[in-house]
């Protein structure tokens, strides 16, 4: 039995943190399905943009488009759910069985919005309203300004996947939020369930820090945190105020952990797979990572409910002068701005590919 098909049966669900066309089209993605325990999968404009401009496979599509008169964001999405409507397809049986539980794909907002409430709650609804099947996640960033929105969709009983998040104390802010809609869905008569995952990225803290911490803490403060938000994940879950929630059909918003392919070329391949394997939770990784697992991965574990030794390492971390709460919010500033960053070039490149008649 592969490490992936082990750690899927151990309770987490392992996802794929890419979709291109070409890995639809030769059958790559539904071989992960079928022989790695692939359940969901989630995109970013990072991961679209890179598709779109190392490929011609979306070049018809987009000069069609083009010359419907249509926007290069407008094209933009269209591409997106192409893909991701094909993707999810994949995942449907999975969907059905888990009653909605897995067999996710998601879909980010345009990241010009990170600081517009109003117009990421606008763009969510559109999206959710155009999309043509049911499990679709729409990712908003968990900044000051996407918690109302989040809130806000939640309520509606549009699915959320809280990107962006880098600390305990921001995973716990979108844990009341979730927690404010459901109470207001089922206070309103509301009683549908509204499914969402929290995603806490890991890798780039110890990028962050690589240059700022002697050796023997390189590597180690990414999944620190990751453990101090698990326990902060299964606390939520256990207070009165969830399980009164939980008793009346709430499903949990799942925690999902994001960033998970290795920065340093030093460290193993699989490091926080191995480290992060936790039941009831999700981990999204690149396909290297995903195959390195497969191929070579143990797993030696579960995480503590009570986050094992994270505070004792957290500690060291601060001895040496790092600053975790203003890190936190300085990686998801960064983080909104890289994804900014990579929102331009992707409508820029599909601005070239529109071709001379359409663009003229």
């Amino acid at each position: 039995m592969k490490s992936t098909q082990r750690l899927h049966g151990l309770g987490q669900s392992l996802w794929l943190d890419n979709l291109t066309r070409e890995l639809l089209d030769n059958g790559t993605l539904s071989a992960y399905v079928r022989d790695l325990s692939l359940t969901g999968l989630t995109s970013n404009p990072t991961i679209f943009d890179h598709a779109i401009k190392h490929t011609g496979l979306y070049d018809e599509t987009i000069r069609r488009a083009a010359r419907k008169g249509k926007s290069d964001e407008a094209i933009f999405f269209e591409l997106a759910l192409e893909d991701l409507g094909r993707a999810a397809a994949l995942f449907k049986p999975t969907f059905d069985a888990t009653n909605g539980a897995d067999g996710w794909v998601s879909l980010e907002v345009s990241p010009l919005l990170a600081n517009d409430t109003a117009g990421t709650i606008r763009q969510v609804q559109n999206l959710h309203d155009h999309a043509q099947f049911p499990n679709l996640f729409i990712k908003i960033p968990g900044t000051p300004e996407g918690i109302p929105a989040i809130e806000e969709c939640l309520f509606a009983g549009i699915p959320i996947n809280v990107t962006l998040l880098f600390s305990t104390e921001q995973y716990l802010a979108v844990a009341a939020a979730y927690r404010r809609a459901v109470e207001r869905r089922l206070a309103a008569g509301l009683r549908a369930p509204v499914r969402s995952v929290a995603s806490l990225f890991v890798s780039r803290w110890d990028k962050a820090v690589s240059d700022k911490v002697p050796a023997e803490l390189r590597n180690r403060l990414g999944i620190a945190i990751a453990k101090r938000t698990y326990r902060a994940y299964r606390e939520f879950l256990r207070s009165s105020s969830w399980r009164r929630l939980a008793e009346k059909g709430a499903p949990a918003q799942r925690l999902l952990c994001a960033s998970t392919g290795t920065k340093d070329p030093s460290a193993s391949d699989v490091l926080y797979v191995e480290a992060l394997a936790a039941r009831d939770t999700i981990n999204t990784m690149p396909d290297a990572t995903l195959l390195a697992f497969a191929d070579h991965g143990t797993i030696n574990g579960v995480l503590s409910p009570d986050g094992g030794d994270a505070e004792a390492v957290l500690a060291q971390f601060a001895k040496a002068g790092i600053d975790t709460a203003a890190l936190a919010a300085s990686l998801q500033r960064e983080g909104a701005r890289a994804f900014v960053d990579s929102w331009k070039d992707l409508l820029a490149c599909i601005a070239a590919k529109r071709g001379d008649k359409a663009a003229a």
